[in-house]
């Protein structure tokens, strides 16, 4: 059933770049932007996954489940010639979650950590949000 909600909303998502704009470039710029965010949320997604695998196993579960959400929505609406460039952001995404999840828990400063715990907190629900729960 969710692979049937996360193909809904690719295809919904698709229809959404074809509206958005008649010119070709228009729907360019954007494919590229939908094709940034599911990117970043992925990586920070996988960012807060692997963190969880250390602090909180069992959560991981559900996050590796949004991420492979994320990874099929990609799939469906990327254009061969974008995959080095969505690879790249995924990448850069991650490893900025990592160091903001590295602060809110080992912090030494408790109102840094309470801001980057707030911010991490802040971007995962803006990815989930993205979801068809």
């Amino acid at each position: 059933m969710s692979s049937l909600r996360t193909i809904g909303g690719a295809i919904c998502l698709s229809a959404l770049i074809a509206i958005q704009g008649s010119a070709a470039t228009a729907g360019s710029a954007v494919q590229h932007e939908t094709l940034r965010f599911f990117a970043t949320c992925t990586g920070r997604l996988s960012a807060l996954m692997e963190h969880q695998w250390l602090m909180d196993g069992p959560a991981s579960d559900h996050t590796k489940a949004q991420r492979e959400a994320l990874i099929e929505i990609i799939d469906a609406i990327l254009p061969p010639d974008l995959g080095p460039q969505v690879l790249t952001w995924r990448i850069e995404a991650k490893m900025a979650h990592a160091v903001l999840l590295t602060r809110a828990t080992f912090g030494e400063n408790p109102k840094d950590t309470a801001y980057a715990r707030k911010l991490a907190t802040r971007h995962v629900a803006e990815c989930n949000a993205a979801l068809l729960s």
